[in-house]
């Protein structure tokens, strides 16, 4: 498989998304209508503005948020028609999350957190894929130790193992470099990548960073919930000249009363 080209397959696909919230009275509409596909086997970063509905994007995506209207396809399967069970154990069985603030739990080691989720689905972790993991994070001389005797860098990396260890058919990822230094951060970009190059997994990454988009395949920008296009085999230069052409045409955040990081 080529790199930068992917299976032709796609993995994940928004039709029509919308998601809209109540707030102070009035109705915030954080996404109008997006359309994307994510294609197998590609890194794929969504960028905009603060508060162009990017976070509540991927948390459509990933089942963790329910859009108001339109679909979200994992493979064949349409998240929007799961009742709640069924969409946990999809969530669970079929994809890995990495989340900028880590999620660890403090009273497991790194391989008890590693484990979770096949400890969830009572499952034993695959020795050869567990060792394949474990190596390519460079984790195994950390395994025995908790959370609070890891450094950021080492926590995220832990985070990563975990999000890959079912071998999901997605990973997404929330700015994931948004707590760590510019070493580990480039460490869990070099993995991310590594992942897709190496291991064939599909990732699909929201972050505010240049740097970061520049890791990825494919950078797809949105501004105000609309998708506005997209860049292929970004370069930190490229991906900033483009978020300036957006701020540059008055969009992005307050354009619509979005909040936050949406």
């Amino acid at each position: 498989m080529d790199e930068t080209t992917g299976t032709g397959r796609v993995a994940a696909a928004a039709g029509e998304l919308v998601k809209e919230y109540a707030t102070g009275g009035a109705v915030v509409r954080a996404l109008d209508g997006v359309d994307l596909a994510f294609e197998a086997g590609r890194f794929t970063a969504i960028m905009g503005p603060s508060g162009s509905g990017k976070s509540t994007l991927l948390h459509c995506l990933a089942g963790l948020d329910r859009p108001t209207s339109g679909t979200v396809l994992l493979g064949g399967t349409d998240l929007t028609a799961l009742p709640d069970r069924a969409l946990t154990l999809l969530r669970r069985e079929r994809m890995g999350f990495v989340f900028q603030s880590f999620n660890l739990l403090p009273t497991l080691t790194a391989a008890g957190n590693i484990r979770l989720p096949l400890d969830l689905a009572g499952r034993r972790p695959d020795p050869g894929w567990w060792d394949t993991v474990i190596d390519v994070l460079g984790l195994r001389d950390r395994l025995d130790h908790r959370p609070s005797e890891l450094s950021g860098g080492q926590q995220q990396r832990v985070a990563c193992a975990r999000a890959l260890i079912t071998r999901p058919e997605m990973v997404f990822a929330d700015e994931p470099t948004g707590n760590l230094d510019s070493r580990s951060g480039a460490g869990v970009l070099d993995f991310l990548r590594r992942s897709v190059r190496e291991l064939d997994q599909t990732v699909v990454m929201v972050t505010h960073d240049p740097i970061a988009a520049s890791h990825a395949d494919r950078v797809v920008f949105l501004a105000d919930g609309r998708s506005t296009g997209e860049l292929a085999a970004p370069t930190p230069d490229r991906v900033l000249d483009r978020l300036k052409e957006l701020d540059r045409a008055g969009v992005g955040a307050g354009a619509r009363g979005d909040r936050g990081e949406r």
